[in-house]
């Protein structure tokens, strides 16, 4: 093995005459995933090696060998490099050896600090062997370029490693360690995902949960009273992961069947179980790493990717049922339109109580009614078996049609929907209209903004930060006016869901009473509407949105009354 000398004769004759008793060195190897990119002579091995050999020739005592394999030099932030800087602060060691500078770190603001400061500060000397570079000598000129040389090389190796993730991003491919929970990786291509057969019946019963209107709270009692372990114990038996939950570890028997509220919700916003890979999910920023979660909306989704383990359709019905969780009542059980009731004015939920009669009975009221008063929002008052009637009714009208002749049925949601969503459709052509003038004046912004920085104007750190704003909205103006055209245009969407629709609902054309999975499934909300005539009377009126139909299913009211 060559070891590169980058000292001259009079330095190496000074290195060599110091004293070896008095040195205890320590060396140090770290290897990154971006180093194994050099092969085998940048090795964790390679380097203990090339430096113990040195240190022998030296006639020094090698008293400790710290090692990071695995661990960027960006940061600090590495179990061996910890331990020895505090064996440094408490005098065990006066001499630490690596390879070259990279391997101390490639952060040169840190590097300074420790060339400059720390190693001074408790009587340490540094050597970066290929890099000639001695804290004792004075030969360290170079070691200020080469840190920001280091640097320079991670900030293009991290730019290169993000372009390709992002590009396999918008390729599908999926680039995790470990597949989502109900998946493994295809043998054959480790960037596509297969369903594990054993676990993806696990994922189905969390999300039939969720389709009942379930939260992660009940999901997760439901799956320990069934002992249905966690995906860290999975991982664990398949050799993928080692680690242990809080909860195993606190209970070696039952542990494992505890599942995390998180772990849950995560799985239940995932597009991976409806067939999609969503990736780009974290935003990151160089040499700190992970900076926080980004929106879904802000996520990659690609398409058909793998075999789904939801519909879309059940997917979508979670992610609302997800926005709207019902809450228990005072007696603890639930109300069977909790989550689904809405104000038709102030769009807050109707919660239900008993009135004060001597026969008391459940009614809904608006929640900003309740709270704030008759100056915010009208009561909106429907009793429950009102409700619950002109709900079953709705259910086996509209099962009854569907059993009619198919064709018939359809021209008449098709012509309904027409008809109904005009003004709806009017006003996402305004939209279209109002951001695609945005986009064109942002673009005259842009440019005027550049000729103010060129100008001297502005500085170019306010000029990065406006462009930034500007880029950023760009992006979402774009996005949101292809979106908003696809709507406008998108007949095949709309004869789809209408038959989807119709098969949904002849499941029901025998119903006889109503229960929480039933509403779950076929209903996405149920608004209800106030108009007080100059007499005092309250007129109530309903509408019922399904899941699936395009269009609300108006409701005649309670019969007016009086107060």
């Amino acid at each position: 093995m060559r070891v590169t000398d980058m000292w001259n004769e009079p330095e190496r004759s000074k290195a060599s005459a110091l004293p070896s008793g008095t040195v205890r060195a320590a060396i140090y190897c770290r290897l990154s995933k971006d180093d194994e990119l050099q092969g085998e002579s940048a090795s964790i091995a390679n380097q203990r090696s090339m430096l113990q050999d040195y240190c022998e020739k030296q006639g020094w005592e090698v008293i400790a060998v710290y090692q990071d394999d695995g661990f960027t030099g960006l940061n600090m932030d590495r179990p061996d490099f910890q331990k020895m800087l505090k064996a440094a602060e408490a005098r065990m060691i006066n001499l630490i050896v690596t390879k070259d500078l990279s391997r101390l770190s490639r952060n040169y603001l840190e590097v300074g600090k420790m060339i400059e400061e720390f190693f001074p500060r408790h009587g340490v000397r540094y050597i970066a062997l290929n890099d000639g570079i001695d804290t004792m000598l004075d030969n360290n000129d170079i070691a200020p370029f080469k840190n920001i040389l280091n640097e320079f090389y991670s900030r293009d190796i991290s730019k290169k490693v993000h372009a390709s993730y992002y590009l396999k991003a918008t390729r599908g491919d999926f680039t995790g360690c470990v597949a989502p929970f109900g998946y493994v990786k295809d043998p054959e291509c480790k960037n596509h995902l297969l369903i594990d057969e054993e676990t993806a019946p696990i994922v189905r019963r969390i999300f039939d949960y969720a389709l009942e209107g379930r939260g992660p709270g009940y999901i997760r009692r439901r799956l320990e009273m069934d002992e249905i372990p966690c995906p860290t114990w999975w991982n664990r038996q398949r050799g993928i992961r080692s680690h242990f939950t809080k909860w195993e570890l606190a209970d070696p028997d039952n542990g494992r069947f505890l599942w995390d509220d998180s772990v849950l919700k995560d799985m239940l916003i995932n597009p991976v179980y409806m067939g999609c890979m969503a990736s780009q999910k974290k935003n990151y920023r160089f040499k700190i790493g992970t900076i926080g979660e980004k929106k879904p909306e802000d996520w990659i989704i690609v398409e058909g990717t793998h075999e789904a383990i939801v519909t879309a359709e059940e997917f979508e019905i979670v992610q609302k049922k997800l926005k709207a969780r019902q809450r228990p009542r005072d007696d603890g059980n639930f109300s069977l339109f909790a989550g689904l009731i809405k104000c038709g004015e102030c769009g807050k939920a109707l919660t239900i109580r008993k009135t004060n009669a001597k026969q008391p009975k459940d009614i809904y009221a608006c929640w900003t009614y309740n709270r704030y008063g008759k100056h915010h929002c009208t009561q909106h008052r429907i009793e429950y078996d009102v409700l619950y009637d002109m709900v079953l009714s709705k259910i086996q009208e509209c099962a009854a049609a569907a059993l009619a002749d198919d064709e018939e049925v359809l021209d008449q949601l098709s012509e309904s929907f027409r008809s109904e969503q005009e003004g709806q459709l009017q006003a996402i052509s305004r939209q279209v209209a109002k951001d695609t003038e945005r986009l064109s004046l942002l673009d005259r912004m842009v440019v005027k903004l550049y000729e103010d920085m060129i100008a001297g104007r502005i500085s170019e750190a306010n000029f990065n930060l406006m462009m930034k704003k500007a880029q950023d909205e760009q992006v979402e103006l774009t996005d949101r006016v292809k979106h908003n055209k696809e709507l406008l245009t998108d007949q095949d969407r709309l004869t789809r869901d209408n038959q989807q629709w119709l098969d949904m609902i002849r499941e029901y054309a025998d119903i006889q009473e109503l229960d929480a999975e039933t509403l779950q499934k076929l209903i996405r909300e149920i608004t209800v509407h106030e108009d007080i005539d100059e007499d005092g009377t309250r007129n109530i009126t309903a509408e019922i949105h399904f899941n699936l139909k395009p269009l609300p299913e108006p409701m005649g009211g309670s019969e007016p009354t009086t107060e």
